[in-house]
């Protein structure tokens, strides 16, 4: 009886473990994807529109930390115009999780954005958290659907 009830009670332990294993699709989704995001910051630094117009899907929704929105074009011409400028992006935590046999992904991280000196020359840098879903399209490959981050406070001395 003993043995019958230990046996019993690991299998119930196994089961929520199973459950919430990521496939190994999963798991090769979210490598790729974390690839994708810095590539896709670099991009927005280097204003690789080639690459901008592929990583982001045509019915993006990005809401920026000032609560403004975009779509794809929109943010796009944001960055020709120099509305949005980047210097430089630096990650500094990345968490992907994968969906769905590596279909679709969820990003979180914080990044700090590094933009052109302030009018009165002190630095323009942005601590941000954010968060993504991105989707494998058949013919496009991963897009970014949803962008969007939320600033934090200045770290104190």
């Amino acid at each position: 009886m003993k043995k019958s009830a230990l046996l019993l009670l690991l299998a119930l332990l196994a089961v929520p473990v199973s459950m919430f294993a990521q496939s190994k699709k999963d798991v090769a989704a979210a490598k790729e994807v974390e690839a994708l995001e810095r590539q896709r910051f670099e991009a927005q630094v280097k204003k690789d529109y080639t690459v901008l117009e592929k990583v982001f899907a045509d019915d993006l929704v990005y809401t920026h930390s000032n609560g403004h929105q975009n779509n794809k074009q929109e943010y796009i011409q944001s960055i020709r115009d120099g509305k949005s400028v980047y210097d430089k992006i630096d990650v500094e935590a990345l968490n992907v999780r994968a969906y769905n046999d590596g279909k679709a992904a969820v990003v979180n991280g914080t990044i700090t954005i590094y933009q052109p000196n302030k009018p009165d020359g002190t630095p323009n840098i942005a601590h941000l958290k954010y968060v993504v879903v991105q989707v494998k399209d058949p013919k496009k490959g991963w897009q970014v659907v949803l962008w969007q981050s939320q600033k934090q406070p200045e770290a104190k001395s």
